[in-house]
């Protein structure tokens, strides 16, 4: 099947179509605690907080900077983990008077929460990452100790002495490792979760566990290398370096797809071939099935939601009751074939009409001048009648 394109840090994962049922929509009216988004989110959670106190109490017994920074950066990867899981906790209500669509776009606005982050986070490391590499290789000892004192993310640990790096234990890197492993996992699991509700909140955390995860691959080179190599405290900056720049990468395309999101850009063209396929198996299962003709198929993805719309065009002496029925099946078997979709919506036309696209907006090029005017109103309309008709005819 066509790879997946509605979130960049999906793409070339498959996603087959074929085997969604019924039940896989029954997560939304279930107890959030049971939901496997949150499930995950949570775990993250937790997990971030315990290594966040191992890896601080390793990196001070252990005299390691680089693991003091990882464990202050493990903190703050809390407050992505908290707003993954309340955005996504939100967003699974069901909908209500004043929120008729469900409340989905929490979830993207969760998304461009998250993501915002992972870009602000990935600028600020390569900023710090760049301005320590100039302090090791273009100022002295004591002015580059007074630089990185204030640039980069290693500062948080304890400086014995200007600039004079003290070799970490070797220890830190059985710590360093089990925080790779870790944090690898919770990468798969969590992007596999995403991937199958096609969350985008959830994608963006995954990003933010493989970003720890090659954290954690640097902190162990730079561990290595301390006690293995002589003058290797460039490994820490050039590892950060290339770090962010991931990091800035998946940040600005997980950011943009937010913003896409939030603006009601189409569903993507996988999800339209599957609604199109189920929606056209149901033709065939009705009389005069052949009569039918599915003309358009459209809709926005709103979290992990789809809110799809169908135009269908049918005979024109076909009943209220006929287009009812049609209209009742087309819509049991697109949201029980395709994960995703929460209301679908269908427009029936006569055959014999073809409007133009789009027409079901009113024109928005209307200047006030020319709208329409009340016409209950006699003292005003006489008036703006005396004034030249304000561009609407007399009657």
């Amino acid at each position: 099947m066509s790879t997946l394109s509605q979130t960049r840090s999906h793409s070339g994962h498959k996603h087959s179509h074929a085997h969604h049922h019924h039940h896989d929509n029954v997560y939304l009216t279930s107890q959030n605690k049971n939901d496997a988004g949150v499930r995950i989110t949570r775990i993250g959670l937790y997990s971030n907080l315990g290594m966040a106190i191992a890896k601080g109490a390793g990196g001070y017994l252990f005299s390691s900077k680089a693991m003091m920074a990882d464990a202050i950066h493990s903190l703050t990867d809390l407050a992505s983990d908290i707003l993954t899981l309340a955005t996504i906790s939100w967003s699974l209500r069901p909908p209500t008077d004043k929120f008729p669509t469900r409340f989905g776009k929490v979830e993207s606005l969760g998304s461009l929460g998250v993501s915002s982050m992972l870009l602000i986070g990935g600028l600020y490391m390569g900023y710090g990452s760049l301005l320590t590499l100039y302090g090791h290789f273009f100022l002295d000892p004591t002015a580059a100790a007074e630089l990185l004192a204030h640039a980069h993310t290693h500062s948080h640990g304890h400086d014995h002495g200007h600039g004079v790096d003290v070799v970490p234990s070797l220890h830190a890197a059985w710590l360093a490792a089990g925080t790779v492993a870790v944090k690898e996992w919770l990468y798969h699991a969590t992007m596999k979760v995403a991937r199958e509700r096609k969350s985008s909140v959830l994608a963006s955390n995954a990003v933010h566990h493989r970003v720890d995860s090659l954290t954690g691959i640097v902190t162990l080179a730079v561990v290595l290398g301390a006690n293995f190599m002589q003058n290797a405290a460039w490994l820490d900056p050039v590892g950060g370096l290339l770090i962010s720049l991931m990091v800035v990468k998946a940040g600005a395309e997980n950011t943009k797809e937010a913003i896409l999101e939030l603006t009601d850009k189409s569903i993507d063209g996988e999800v339209q071939a599957s609604v199109r396929k189920h929606a056209q198996r149901v033709f065939s299962d009705i009389p005069e099935g052949h009569e039918i003709e599915l003309r358009g198929v459209s809709g926005v993805k709103s979290g992990q939601n789809y809110l799809v719309d169908l135009e269908v065009a049918v005979p024109g002496d076909w009943t209220v009751e006929a287009i009812h029925e049609t209209e009742d099946r087309i819509r049991t078997a697109v949201g029980s074939k395709v994960r995703g979709v929460r209301r679908v919506r269908v427009r029936f036309l006569p055959k014999d009409i073809v409007p133009p696209k789009f027409d079901e907006f009113i024109p928005g090029d209307v200047s006030p001048r020319s709208s329409p005017e009340p016409e209950d109103d006699d003292n005003h309309n006489h008036t703006h009648d005396h004034n030249g008709n304000g561009g609407r005819k007399s009657k």
